[in-house]
């Protein structure tokens, strides 16, 4: 079984048979898109909101799931590459979110994340099929190409499927 592990900024897109792709999300949002017509299944692990936030955007080049900007146009941009073509082909799903390590809800970055993905999704005429969002804690999120299901976890709890 070949696993792959997506970190904060990064992507991960496969239609291999036998691969999991792994990811952790705390405030960070997890941008899932599924090909069932091409058997391909994609996570892109954004960390904020918009890339013109950042001062020092040119350091997340080789990151294009960092931001919600440029992770939906980025996987946008794989599917099609790999014979996605219209945007109903695709199956969105959203993950992660969360409201930790901020008690007093001062910056909120999880529901900024959140915000933002859907903005960035319904410019591309994309709706999420399903969310499992906000919450305070974090996420395990697993992705299993030969059963196209979508796991998560987190501590305590049974996991589930997305």
């Amino acid at each position: 079984m070949k696993k792959i592990f997506v970190g904060i900024g990064e992507t991960g897109i496969s239609s291999e048979p036998g691969t999991m792709i792994h990811t952790v999300l705390g405030s960070c949002v997890g941008l899932i898109f599924l090909a069932p017509k091409i058997r391909t299944m994609g996570i892109a692990h954004v960390a904020l909101p918009e890339s013109n936030l950042s001062t020092q955007q040119s350091s997340y080049k080789n990151l294009p799931g960092y931001f919600a900007d440029t992770a939906v146009k980025h996987l946008i941009h794989e599917f099609k590459n790999r014979g996605v073509t219209k945007p109903t082909e695709l199956i969105v799903k959203l993950t992660g979110g969360a409201k930790i390590l901020d008690e007093n809800g001062q910056f909120n970055i999880g529901k900024r994340n959140i915000l933002a993905v859907r903005k960035q999704l319904w410019k591309n005429r994309l709706v999420p099929a399903k969310e499992e969002v906000a919450k305070d804690f974090s996420r395990r999120v697993r992705l299993d190409l030969d059963t196209g299901k979508i796991f998560v976890s987190t501590p305590g709890k049974t996991e589930w499927t997305l």
